[in-house]
């Protein structure tokens, strides 16, 4: 692996242990005028601060840097952003505490030690491994304001949170008939058709006026503006036709060297009054230099590797310089040469692109009218009993996708990601999930998706074997069993919420 990096270990494990904070300052950085009030929530008839919450938030980043995956997720489940995630985990972190009081759940020393020995951060190749506890403690710790208490804290919420969802879904079975008909229903064959309603078959019909076009101009001239382009220069630190030819630890010796070499240049541009022209030439490399280009229209020398155009982008006239971005062969580092900041467009250079956005955004309302009418049409025809032929053409001569026969869950756990289909069709995994709402013979509502719409019409559901349910069925009934027992958890919660009165700050 290139070491190129070794030379500063030294000031890299202070980064490292500051990157340990970056979840806390994210939080800490939301609403400032939040923050002078003081007041994150109410809930339980008192007023939860933000120094409150800035800890818990703390907190939460602790569990996940422990891969304590059920505490987190049994808190704060469901996709979100860290911070939309943090201020579930907070509000559920309260309620979870105060219900295992309520409760007369309180964890014994003996289990909490037992719990902290076997978070997944502290596991070794041999279970509890104490050097890994170690590390923690030193590092991750202190940086975070917290001390081996925490863990313990984090220990006992665990057990409570266990011990509550035990309590809270121990009623909850799935009788065998219901477990069956879901098993067929995730692994029976479907065989579907698609109705796609494509939004550039309609750009021929819209005509718009120089009218539509002041109008928009007027509404959007704030957003009108030509792409910021730049220039810039550069130079190359690359492997010679000879070291291309190199295998495993020949090639990876001589881009080490590169590296080596290419992390030189980068330190002496660091120096005080440093000229990017000057250390080029005392390492005598060759400047190159390109045009004028845009985000998305890089120049000619940069598109052989994408992220050089992504880093010139981010180069800004305090830090003009790039650190040595890494390619196959060798390294590249940047300097910015220039900049043409983005203006607004005069209606003359945005008349076209106004036309297309209108012609676009009418295209779509047009496809969406017409998917909806559509399937207004075909539902009622073939409730009717009429063929599917007659009701593409009633439905205004709809056109047919077939699709090969699929099942809504793929057996994932056999499968080698690398065997998928290479053919698979992009919006598959959508078309799954729309038929898995869908019985045979039913059509679904219009679908929005990138050029248009789609329509899924499911023709039939094949069972799957019965041989092969009933081989997996104990499998399956657990994990189906174990989802029902998180979905009547999470009602518990959201119920524990609203008794709890919680009312959120104004400016949360």
């Amino acid at each position: 692996m290139i070491k190129i990096l070794r030379k500063h270990r030294n000031w890299l494990m202070i980064v490292i242990a500051i990157l340990a904070l970056p979840f806390c300052l994210y939080f800490v950085k939301s609403d400032t005028s939040l923050i002078r009030s003081d007041q994150f929530a109410k809930i339980y008839g008192r007023k939860v601060t933000m120094t409150e919450a800035h800890r818990d938030a703390r907190l939460f980043q602790l569990s996940r840097l422990l891969g304590m995956s059920d505490l987190g997720d049994g808190l704060a489940p469901g996709a979100g952003t860290d911070d939309q995630k943090a201020v579930t985990f907070i509000i559920n972190l309260i309620v979870l505490r105060h219900e295992a009081e309520r409760l007369g759940i309180q964890p014994s020393d003996a289990e909490i030690v037992e719990a902290v020995k076997k978070f997944p951060a502290f596991q070794g190749a041999s279970g509890f491994d104490g050097a890994k506890y170690d590390q923690v403690d030193r590092t991750i710790l202190p940086s975070l304001g917290f001390t081996d208490e925490q863990l313990r804290e984090l220990a006992h919420d665990e057990l409570c949170l266990k011990r509550i969802k035990e309590i809270v879904a121990s009623g909850v079975s799935i009788p065998e008939s219901e477990s069956k008909s879901n098993y067929e229903q995730l692994y029976g064959k479907n065989v579907v058709s698609l109705v796609r309603i494509h939004s550039a078959d309609f750009l021929k019909e819209i005509k718009v006026s120089d009218d539509d076009i002041k109008k928009y101009y007027e509404a959007h001239k704030g957003e009108l503006k030509t792409e910021e382009s730049r220039k810039v220069e550069f130079v190359r630190l690359a492997l010679n036709d000879d070291q291309k030819k190199l295998k495993d630890k020949e090639r990876i010796d001589a881009l080490q060297k590169l590296a080596d070499r290419a992390n030189d240049f980068s330190q002496a541009l660091l120096e005080k009054g440093a000229d990017f022209h000057q250390v080029a030439a005392k390492f005598q490399l060759p400047v190159e230099a390109t045009g004028e280009f845009t985000s998305s229209a890089p120049d000619p020398k940069l598109k052989g590797d994408p992220q050089l155009n992504q880093v010139a982008f981010k180069l800004t006239p305090q830090e003009p310089n790039s650190d040595p971005i890494q390619s196959a062969d060798g390294f590249a580092i940047l300097h910015l040469a220039g900049i043409v900041e983005a203006r607004p467009l005069t209606p003359d250079e945005a008349k076209q692109k106004i036309a297309d956005q209108i012609k676009s955004q009418r295209a779509r309302e047009m496809a969406s009218t017409k998917g909806r009418q559509a399937v207004e049409v075909l539902r009622n025809a073939l409730k009717s009993g009429q063929a599917l032929p007659a009701a593409l053409q009633q439905a205004g001569g709809l056109k047919t996708e077939k699709m090969e026969p699929f099942t809504i869950a793929d057996e994932t756990e056999t499968k080698n990601p690398a065997e998928k289909p290479k053919n698979e069709p992009t919006d598959l995994m959508m078309i799954k999930n729309v038929s898995a709402q869908l019985q045979p013979g039913e059509v679904s509502d219009l679908v929005p998706w990138i050029d248009g719409g789609l329509i899924v019409l499911m023709e039939k559901r094949e069972p799957p074997d019965p041989a092969k349910y009933q081989q997996t069925k104990a499998t399956f009934e657990e994990r189906y069993l174990k989802t029902a027992r998180e979905y009547v958890f999470m009602e518990w919660l959201r119920d524990r919420q609203r008794d709890a009165g919680l009312a959120p700050s104004a400016k949360g």
